[in-house]
Parts: structure tokens; C-alpha cells; sequence
């Protein structure tokens, strides 16, 4: 199974409303960027990091996967995968200006596409590949209905929608806002509406400081929150064992951390108690499954970021003991060949042979950007 070629691509896709803003972001459309490898028997892996649909940085990545990371996969064994994320990580030229941001996004990419090659080449769902499945029932919890953006009415008729007509049982709202008492308002409001029995976990996407974490918990303690997902910037680590200490309220974390030594650091700490890889921004499946094996290990939660609208990470969280639930964000799935779908709360379980991510003909022809 030899790669013959390397073909990068961006995809700019519409989101389910026409817009969204977190604490931080606002944007229109996700950005899937990444590559298709093919093999010399025409076998083709298609791997993706999500973006936040910015072009100049999109091309900075697939400028990598074709300027930098072709050159040292083509005439290589595509199901070598073990050795190749090693010659790509490690390449000294690389590591040197690299090792997070661009190049982990690329190489995360190429990863994930030559896991595709692997499953596909065996004939089976990745979930199967890696060993197969610890559970015929995975949960999701909805994170769509929660965006900052959203004004309160549309909060709880998003919420009470997600619960009663689409049989959620667990939701993720997002705080942030400059008076943290108007996050605790928009919260009592929604466990007033939807009772104790919903699990409800906030967001805070790293905007807060310290002190006002601690009063915002102090203030949300009666509320029941099922974690508090990135209360603080993202590196610090000090911070979130502080923080971890002096609250009741679990900390989730692990979007914007690019390493197995990174989440090593915050688990060390105690600064973490739901662990949350994204192949997208790790290394690909290869450098989650280590970070998934590092939580297994402390027996911590893993519960993925879905980067990659929980295309892989459905196929990695029915295979991995660890794994527990699954975000859910429908954004870009009606584009994949077999899309990450939620019936009744729960994951349907991939049955295609591959890693979930062959994306539809129809959405290059649509959505496609010009690499340069």
C-alpha cells in the first residue's frame, strides 16, 4: 500500500445557524483543511483539522501537508503508520519550527487520513480496526443550542427542544460574558426549565481570570454543573489547579493543548478531571490515543472535543475504555459519506469501513477554497 500522492484541500462550510460566538469567537462557517492520500492501488484516506474558516492560516496548513509533509510520505508504506507519524513528527527541520499550532494541525491531517487507509484497507469501521467496541451505546451531549450569542428565549427554546423533542439528556452552554452574574442568570434560567435530572456542563473558552472563576463558582454552586470546560487560559497550569481546589465544580479541558507532555502537565496537577484530546489538534489518532491511555491510566474521563464534529471521535470513543460521552455539534456532518449522527441522545455507531471522514463529492464541488 504505497502513497502515490498527497492532495491538500480547505473546505469552508456553513453552520447550522448563521452565526455563533463563544467568549471569544465569532464565526459563519467551520474550515475543514486537510489532505487525501491515495495509495498505488487507488486506495484514498481522507484526514481534516477543523479552523474557524480563516483562509490565509487554512492555506498555511495545507502549504505544509504539501510542501513539507508530501515529499517525506510519497513511495512510503501507507499502512506503516506507527514509523511515518514518527518521521513527520520528529523531522528535525520540522520540530524545529514546529511542534503546536501549524504544523501539529497538518500532521494531524495526515494522520487521521492514513488511519482512513488502515481501515478501509482491512474492510472495517476504525472502532473495529483499533480492537472493537466497549459499548453499544454512546451518549452525546448537544453543545449547538448553548452559544453565547444566543439571547436567553433562544437559549431555553434551544435547550427544551434538545431535551423533549430530540431526547438529550445532556447539554453544554457556553459563559463568558464581561458580568459573570449574567452567565449564573442564563443558567438558573435553564435548570428552572428543564429540571435536576438534565446533565448541563458550561464553557467558558478560556476568557476569565482566577479570581473571577472563583466567584463565578462560588456563585453557580447550587446549580449542579456537570464540569467547567476551559474556565481559563489555556496553558495555565497553575491556574486550573488552583481553581480545581477550591471549587466542587469539575474542570474539563483540552482543545487547545497540542501534546501528550501538555495534558501530562495538567494531570499531574490535579488541574483536570474530564480529559478532552481532539485529533485535530494532537498529533491525529496516533498522539490521542496516547493522551486517551495517560487518562485510562489516572483514571480520569475522556471526553473528546469535537474539532472534527465528532467524525473520528465517535469511532475512537465506542473503542476506547476511557471514553465516556461524546459532544455534539451537527455543523459539517450532512457533508461526510456517513456522518456522525444522534438518535435519541446517542451516537449512532459508524458501520462503513474507514474512519468516518470520506467527504462528499458534491461538498468539494461547493465549498471548495483555492489553495493559494
Amino acid at each position: 500500500m504505497k502513497i502515490k500522492s498527497v492532495e491538500p484541500f480547505i473546505l469552508h462550510l456553513p453552520l447550522t445557524s448563521d452565526s455563533i460566538s463563544d467568549s471569544t469567537h465569532s464565526i459563519t462557517h467551520w474550515g475543514v483543511v486537510g489532505t487525501i492520500i491515495t495509495t498505488t492501488d487507488g486506495l484514498k484516506g481522507y484526514g481534516f483539522t477543523g479552523t474557524h474558516s480563516h483562509l490565509a492560516s487554512d492555506r498555511l496548513i495545507t502549504v505544509c501537508i504539501r510542501d513539507c509533509y508530501a515529499e517525506l510520505l510519497i513511495g512510503e508504506d501507507a499502512s506503516d503508520h506507527a514509523r511515518l507519524w514518527t518521521k513527520l513528527a520528529r523531522h528535525p527541520a520540522l520540530q524545529w519550527v514546529g511542534r503546536a499550532g501549524i504544523t501539529q494541525l497538518a500532521l494531524a491531517a495526515v494522520d487521521v487520513a492514513l488511519w482512513d487507509l488502515a481501515a478501509k484497507r482491512a474492510g472495517v469501521p476504525l472502532w473495529a480496526h483499533l480492537g472493537g467496541a466497549r459499548t453499544d451505546r454512546l451518549e452525546a451531549y448537544n453543545t449547538d443550542i448553548g452559544w453565547l450569542s444566543f439571547s436567553l428565549d433562544a437559549l431555553l427554546a434551544g435547550s427544551v427542544k434538545a431535551v423533549e423533542e430530540d431526547g438529550f439528556t445532556r447539554l453544554k452552554i457556553k459563559v463568558g460574558h464581561d458580568d459573570p452574574n449574567a452567565d449564573v442568570r442564563r443558567l438558573e434560567a435553564v435548570r428552572k426549565r428543564l429540571g435536576a435530572d438534565v446533565r448541563i456542563a458550561i464553557d467558558g473558552n478560556g476568557k476569565w481570570d482566577l479570581p473571577t472563576c472563583q466567584r463565578f463558582c462560588e456563585r453557580a454552586r447550587d446549580l449542579d454543573i456537570y464540569w467547567f470546560e476551559e474556565p481559563l487560559w489555556y496553558d495555565d497550569v497553575g491556574s486550573h489547579a488552583t481553581l480545581a481546589r477550591s471549587t466542587s465544580m469539575p474542570i474539563a479541558l483540552g482543545e487547545q493543548l497540542y501534546s501528550v507532555d501538555a495534558f501530562r502537565a495538567f494531570i499531574s496537577a490535579g488541574a483536570v478531571h474530564y480529559v478532552q484530546p481532539d485529533v485535530t489538534r494532537l498529533g491525529g489518532v496516533t498522539e490521542y490515543i496516547q493522551v486517551a491511555d495517560l487518562a485510562l491510566a489516572h483514571r480520569l474521563p475522556v471526553v473528546p472535543h469535537a474539532g472534527e464534529m465528532s467524525q473520528v471521535h465517535v469511532q475512537l470513543s465506542y473503542w476506547h475504555p476511557a471514553s465516556t460521552i461524546l459532544e455534539y455539534i451537527p455543523w459539517i456532518k450532512d457533508h461526510f459519506e456517513e456522518p456522525a449522527n444522534v438518535e435519541g441522545g446517542v451516537f449512532r455507531r459508524p458501520q462503513q469501513p474507514g474512519a468516518s471522514t470520506t467527504i462528499l463529492s458534491k461538498s468539494f464541488e461547493r465549498y471548495s477554497k483555492s489553495l493559494s
